[in-house]
């Protein structure tokens, strides 16, 4: 804890024995250590588990004490772990609000920092050393080949240009139905309908049930048929619809009930404690 003066020897005078034993120890521990009822009772033989809870309890409505949730590690391999934070002088709970407030801020920032800045080490510029080179024979320009206007890109290259999925379409519809067998140039001259489906979202699947979809027996021209129903069976632009996303803020340090560890806002505690613990059930005798 931060502003922790020297330690006194009347600092938890006013305590209760049982509290002012058990505060005393953990007052001696150093900053890390274990904190839990479970593990407080193994080295403290007077106490069992209950007396050590409820003088946690009496210590935290005290102003010693107060216990976060936070969570610990990196990537997908995180839990939550408890973290007890101690205070050799008692504190208020407007001052415990603004305390966690505050280490809650810093742990989201560094985490979003990505830690510590890095260290810039200087780095020796190497000086470059004079080296004598011997004259070299400048190499004579070669001519470059004059382009023969009107000659395509790659023409000659080996290489042929692949066909469109529109362009492929509309080759194997002849293959799904006879009757609408197209030629290589039927082919080509109706790419550009054909691609104009593809650009709306539908696949190959969806263009050739409507192409093939309620033929007559014959057909005289497939090239005017499928122009036809290119154009009058166009599909519609679906409106692109934008994708909001919502920012869920995650907390990776809450505040939680000395008692019964409920987690939740540090305002909503109130000597460290939930409302259900600070408010028993009629007929129960509040913990000593």
């Amino acid at each position: 804890m931060p502003e922790q003066r020297p330690p006194l020897e009347g600092d938890f005078a006013f305590l209760p024995d049982r509290e002012r034993h058990i505060a005393g120890y953990i007052d001696a521990l150093p900053d890390g250590a274990v904190m839990d009822v479970k593990s407080l009772a193994k080295v403290l033989p007077l106490y069992g588990q209950t007396a050590v809870g409820s003088a946690l309890r009496a210590l935290s409505v005290a102003g010693h004490l107060r216990r976060v949730r936070e969570l610990n590690g990196e990537g997908n391999q995180v839990r939550w772990v408890t973290r007890t934070y101690w205070s050799r002088i008692a504190h208020d709970n407007e001052w415990w609000n603004a305390f966690l407030t505050a280490e809650a801020q810093c742990s989201e920032a560094g985490e979003r920092g990505g830690g510590e800045a890095p260290v810039t080490v200087p780095v020796p510029v190497p000086v470059p050393v004079p080296v004598s080179v011997p004259e070299q024979r400048a190499e004579e320009p070669r001519p470059e080949p004059e382009l023969v206007p009107g000659s395509g890109a790659g023409v000659g290259s080996g290489e042929e240009r692949q066909p469109s999925r529109a362009f492929v379409a509309l080759a194997r519809l002849g293959r799904v139905d006879e009757r609408l067998a197209l030629s290589a140039v039927e082919c080509a001259e109706l790419e550009p309908l054909a691609a104009e489906w593809f650009e709306r979202g539908v696949d190959a699947a969806y263009l050739r049930g409507a192409l093939t979809a309620g033929l007559p027996e014959s057909v005289r021209s497939p090239f005017g048929l499928v122009r036809r129903r290119l154009r009058d069976k166009l599909p519609p632009r679906l409106p692109v619809v934008p994708r909001i996303e919502v920012e869920v803020p995650m907390f990776r340090t809450m505040a939680v009930c000395t008692e019964c560890e409920t987690p939740g806002r540090p305002e909503a505690f109130r000597d460290g404690l939930c409302k259900p613990c600070r408010q028993p059930e009629p007929g129960t005798d509040p913990a000593p």
